[in-house]
């Protein structure tokens, strides 16, 4: 188990990796509310990855967040209702589709 160590926290040190789907897509590190998001661009798609623990409560605004981490991070503007996770409720990956025509 000690072998093991190292190893994981070099993982654990390497950040936030996109989906499959968003490989190659470009990365940005955006702050918005005191909460670092890393936002994958690729087309008229992002990914965005909240960074960090919150508690329960902390979460609430997240959602909100992120799209605007998108937004900020893309310069498209956010598809209202676009926001999709992969498990009900999360806050901890989203992804929306993008509107970047204008």
């Amino acid at each position: 188990m000690t072998r093991l160590l190292p190893p994981l926290l070099l993982l654990a040190a390497c950040g936030a990796s996109p989906a499959p789907e968003m490989f190659g897509a470009a990365r940005h590190e955006v702050t918005r509310g005191g909460i670092v998001f890393t936002v994958f661009h690729q087309g008229n798609e992002a990914e965005v990855v909240r960074m960090g623990y919150l508690t329960r409560a902390e979460r609430a605004p997240v959602p909100r967040l992120m799209e605007e981490a998108a937004a900020e991070a893309t310069g498209c503007a956010v598809i209202a209702g676009s926001m999709v996770t992969k498990i009900p409720g999360d806050t901890g990956v989203a992804r929306f589709d993008l509107d970047c025509a204008g």
